[in-house]
C-alpha cells in the first residue's frame, strides 16, 4: 500500500524547488495534496501537472504572512477538502546582503525574512492546528544546514537566526503537541538547486566552491533529494521520532 494512502498533506510554497518536489512525491504514495503559493497561477499548474500523471492535487493562492488568510485557507480546506494529516512549512525566501552592508536594505531584509520564515510557519501551523490535533498528523518543517551555523558566504543574519528559530519552534511543537499525538520534526536541506539559489550558483562560482569543498559527497542537491527524507517523516515509518532534524547536506555538517 503507498506510504500516505488517505493522507491530506499541505505543502506551503508548493510552486517550485523543494516543494513543488515534495508535493509530487507525496501524490505518487498516495496522499491527497494541497498546494498553497502565493503564486498562485503557478501552484495551479502544478497541481494540474500532478492530477494529469495520476495523483489528486488542489491549490490555493495564499500569503502566509496574512494570518487572516490563512486561518480563511485553512477552514476553505477542511470544508472542501477533509481534514489535514500532514502540513509541510517550506515557504521562505533568503537574501545576501551582509549585516554591514547598507543598514535600511539590512532591515528591509531583516522584515521580509521574518515574515515569511518564521512568522508565515506559525501563522499556517496555528491555522491548520485543529486538524493536525484531531488527525494525530505530522508537522514537517524545513529548516536549513543554517539551523545550526551561517555558512561562510555572503548570507543574510536574517536568513541564518530564522533558521536557527525553525529548529526551536520545531523542537518546542513536538514537546507541546506530543500528547495530542502531532509528530513534529524538520529537514535540514544544504545547497539544493533551486530556483531560490539559481543566480548564485550561475554568477558566482567562489560560493559554489565554497560550499563544495565543504560537501563530501562533492556535489549540490536536487529537490528530489529531499523527497525520501519527507516521506520518511510524513509516514509511519516515523512513528516514534519527533523533535527531530533530518539533515539532507550531503555531508556538511561532518567537516
Amino acid at each position: 500500500m503507498p506510504l500516505l494512502q488517505d493522507q491530506i498533506a499541505v505543502i506551503t510554497g508548493a510552486s517550485f524547488g523543494i516543494g513543488r518536489t515534495i508535493a509530487a512525491g507525496f501524490a505518487l504514495e498516495g496522499a491527497r495534496v494541497v498546494l498553497l503559493d502565493i503564486n498562485g497561477d503557478e501552484a495551479s499548474q502544478v497541481a494540474r501537472g500532478i492530477r494529469d500523471a495520476g495523483g489528486e492535487a488542489y491549490s490555493f493562492e495564499l500569503d502566509v504572512t496574512c494570518r487572516k488568510d490563512c486561518f480563511r485557507i485553512a477552514e476553505k480546506i477542511a470544508e472542501q477538502i477533509g481534514t489535514v494529516s500532514i502540513l509541510v512549512n517550506n515557504a521562505g525566501i533568503n537574501r545576501r546582503n551582509r549585516f554591514t552592508s547598507d543598514p535600511e536594505v539590512v532591515a528591509k531584509d531583516w522584515q521580509d525574512i521574518m515574515a515569511i520564515n518564521l512568522n508565515g510557519v506559525f501563522n499556517i501551523t496555528h491555522a491548520f492546528l485543529p486538524s493536525l490535533r484531531a488527525s494525530k498528523g505530522r508537522i514537517i518543517n524545513i529548516g536549513s544546514i543554517q539551523s545550526f551555523m551561517h555558512v561562510r558566504t555572503p548570507n543574510s543574519p536574517a536568513y541564518t537566526t530564522s533558521k536557527h528559530a525553525i529548529l526551536g519552534f520545531t523542537r518546542a511543537l513536538a514537546a507541546e503537541l506530543g500528547k495530542d499525538g502531532v509528530r513534529v520534526n524538520a529537514i535540514g536541506p544544504g545547497l539544493i538547486e533551486t530556483p531560490l539559489n539559481v543566480q548564485m550558483r550561475n554568477e558566482d562560482p567562489e560560493i559554489l566552491k565554497i560550499f563544495m569543498d565543504h560537501t563530501p559527497l562533492g556535489r549540490a542537491g536536487k529537490p528530489e533529494d529531499v523527497v525520501g527524507p519527507a516521506l520518511f517523516l510524513a509516514s509511519d515509518l516515523s512513528s516514534y521520532v519527533s523533535g527531530s532534524i533530518v539533515m539532507v547536506d550531503g555531508g556538511y555538517r561532518s567537516i
